[in-house]
């Protein structure tokens, strides 16, 4: 499994790096190791939607589950800014009557308000008004798997922050290398050079706390890695717009698209301040803070 992460994590880091469209960090990295749809699919993790079970419940073996207590739901509420929720099945991970639940949303059944992220990535919101979801299409999940699920796309966004990261710094260290002013060079410039070693820093912090977090997914591992992710955005786009100037913020400059990403990416899924509160209550829950910092 070690290996399998890694190189999934791997691949995220790639597809941040090229700020590729679509739903990467929802279905690369996978989740619980669910049967995809075929299609387009996404991943909600939601709460206070309203679950009711309408018969009682039975074993069954559905498309995306494994045998298990399901039964049919009838499922009410709202899903908040669904990565493509429009125009991908939404796989929705949530807390039901009897304990978490997996099951598929077809948005053409929904009421979809399309919206966007800075980037323009689609963040879409879903109305469920009384929808019925099949008893084969359920999926019970033990609390375990519903706490992994959202450190899993925790790690997700943080590997595609730290693709991005590494994006700037290329189109940085290119700019400043072509740029010319005043005969020479922005990169033979100290204050150029003091900037840029800064920003290659913080993009190393983010792939490094990424790369530890991949090696086995556990709750510090992934909380330092997207505490890391989120904090270093602001520097990391800081230092990189002011070595580009004002091209940077022109509406097709190559740093633009990765910056808006890295802005937008920043709070999703937990900005720093959720997982840095995580990674406190451990501490101060450990018998032994150095060995939980050196896992």
């Amino acid at each position: 499994m070690t290996t399998t992460l890694a190189t999934r994590v791997a691949a995220l880091c790639e597809a941040g790096r090229l700020a590729g469209p679509g739903p990467f960090a929802e279905t690369v990295l996978g989740h619980l190791d669910v049967v995809l749809p075929e299609g387009p699919s996404t991943v909600a993790i939601a709460d206070g939607l309203s679950l009711a079970y309408a018969h009682p419940a039975v074993t069954r073996v559905g498309p995306i589950g494994t045998s298990g207590q399901d039964a049919a739901l009838r499922v009410s509420g709202t899903l908040p800014r669904v990565p493509y929720g429009a125009t991908s099945t939404v796989l929705v991970l949530t807390e039901g009557p009897r304990g978490p639940v997996l099951f598929p949303v077809d948005p053409a059944r929904a009421t979809a308000v399309p919206g966007t992220n800075l980037a323009g990535e689609p963040r879409d919101t879903l109305q469920l008004h009384d929808y019925a979801v099949a008893a084969d299409d359920v999926r019970p999940l033990t609390p375990a798997e519903l706490a992994e699920a959202g450190l899993r796309a925790a790690l997700a966004r943080s590997a595609l922050i730290a693709g991005a990261a590494e994006r700037c710094v290329e189109l940085t260290a290119r700019h400043t290398t072509t740029r010319v002013q005043f005969g020479r060079p922005l990169s033979h410039f100290q204050a150029v050079k003091q900037e840029e070693a800064r920003l290659i820093e913080e993009s190393a912090l983010v792939r490094a706390a990424v790369d530890a977090a991949a090696r086995e997914l556990s709750p510090v591992g992934v909380a330092a890695a997207k505490a890391q992710a989120s904090a270093s955005v602001a520097e990391i786009a800081r230092i990189a717009h002011q070595l580009h100037g004002a091209i940077g913020f022109t509406e097709l400059s190559e740093l633009r698209f990765a910056t808006t990403r890295l802005w937008s990416w920043r709070d999703e899924d937990g900005d720093e301040s959720h997982w840095t509160a995580l990674l406190g209550r451990a501490a101060l829950a450990a018998d032994d803070v150095w060995a939980l910092l050196a896992v």
